[in-house]
């Protein structure tokens, strides 16, 4: 009776390691740096609707986009106002902003969702979003 608890506290304890060995490589393998950035986002004028952006997709207030002077495109974005906590997930499809203050520029939509409609141009934070990553909006912000 000894041995068979013995025998099965080995087999406990070997698979307790085996599985922190997982862990481990799992968590090692998930160590991807994401894009993170602090800064001034703006959005764009409703004179740009309908026009080019960068990568060719003509500009529409209403879908969740933004531009951004370095990311690539189609890249996903959380941007997030810290005066009011609300998110909102944005596709990069165009290069800016050109003014050198600003790190973000957001379509109507995007920036009626932060609550910075209206007003010019707002603090955000922005953080890339893994590939994937289930992408939504905050519901509960609307």
């Amino acid at each position: 009776m000894v041995k068979l608890i013995l025998h099965l506290v080995c087999i406990f304890i070997a698979f307790a390691s085996s599985q922190s060995l997982f862990a481990q490589s799992d968590s090692t393998s998930a160590n991807v740096k994401l894009f993170i950035q602090k800064g001034n986002a703006s959005y764009y004028a409703r004179k740009f609707e309908g026009r080019r952006t960068a990568n060719g997709e003509k500009y529409r207030r209403r879908y969740l986009t933004a531009a951004h002077k370095k990311l690539p495109f189609n890249t996903k974005v959380k941007v997030s106002n810290p005066k009011n906590g609300r998110w909102v997930i944005v596709r990069i499809n165009d290069r800016g902003p050109y003014h050198k203050k600003r790190i973000i520029d957001l379509s109507e939509r995007a920036a009626r969702h932060l609550g910075i409609f209206g007003g010019g141009h707002s603090r955000v934070l922005i953080q890339e979003v893994p590939d994937s990553a289930q992408l939504w909006i905050n519901q509960s912000q609307h």
